[in-house]
């Protein structure tokens, strides 16, 4: 999910930003049930020590650019050739894996709802 935003109009730093995201995303999981959290030495959202959201943003004249995945149903193998996000060993997750009647269609505008109810 893009999240374009003009941070100097919301009165947000990039702190507060990723904090509004990594939040956004945890309530979005427990209204289905998925207790998750983030991680002060690592942004993202996790589930136990399992990364199920990544963030990567870009600021620019004030503005936000790019935003968050949210691993909802996917093939997770790709990450095991990589260190996801610089981490060795980092173990991926996806909301299936708790859900498994979770789709982009209905997860996708929770998440909206969310973001924008955050972002006023």
């Amino acid at each position: 999910m893009y999240v374009l935003l003009n941070l100097k109009r919301r009165k947000l730093g990039v702190r507060d930003l990723v904090t509004l995201l990594e939040q956004t995303v945890v309530n979005t999981l427990a209204e289905i049930g998925i207790e998750a959290h983030p991680r002060a030495d690592a942004p993202g959202v996790y589930v136990g020590k399992k990364k199920i959201c990544s963030l990567g943003l870009r600021i620019r004249r004030g503005c936000s650019f790019h935003g968050l995945a949210l691993n909802v149903n996917m093939d997770l193998s790709p990450f095991l050739r990589i260190n996801p996000c610089g981490y060795a060993g980092m173990e991926m997750a996806k909301i299936t894996q708790w859900k498994e009647d979770a789709t982009t269609d209905n997860i996708a505008p929770r998440l909206l709802a969310n973001i924008f109810s955050a972002a006023k």
